[in-house]
């Protein structure tokens, strides 16, 4: 259970972060489209988990991943100060596949209903013959 003070430093994180990315990151391992999905920071604000979601196959989501790890200290000394705590938590970066999960569920879902016409189609053609 979080409590309500580490949920909002978890959403500062989240939006002064996403602006790290969009405006000061220049990291060429860094490629495409990264977004922070979701921001989960433990109850004592010691550690903050990112996950991020980018575009590109398995491996670019890697690499991503990989960078984001080592400019870790780098994004903290940025979010020092951008935010006013005093302590900056630990910075945990995690590839968050949610969105290629959801876009391929959403495709299996697409494929079916589009087998499903074409069944009826062919009944409905069946039936006038």
């Amino acid at each position: 259970m979080t409590s309500h003070r580490s949920s909002r430093v978890a959403e500062e994180i989240k939006k002064e972060l996403s602006d790290i990315i969009r405006h000061d990151m220049n990291d060429p391992r860094v490629k495409g489209l990264v977004s922070v999905t979701h921001v989960e920071v433990s109850r004592d604000i010691s550690t903050a988990t990112i996950f991020l979601s980018c575009l590109g196959e398995a491996e670019e989501q890697a690499n991503t991943v990989k960078a984001f790890k080592q400019a870790g200290g780098y994004i903290r000394g940025e979010l020092a100060g951008r935010l006013h705590l005093r302590f900056i938590p630990e910075l945990l970066f995690r590839a968050d596949n949610s969105i290629r999960v959801g876009a391929r569920i959403n495709a299996l879902i697409n494929q079916q209903n589009l087998e499903m016409q074409n069944r009826d189609q062919q009944r409905r053609e069946e039936d006038e013959a």
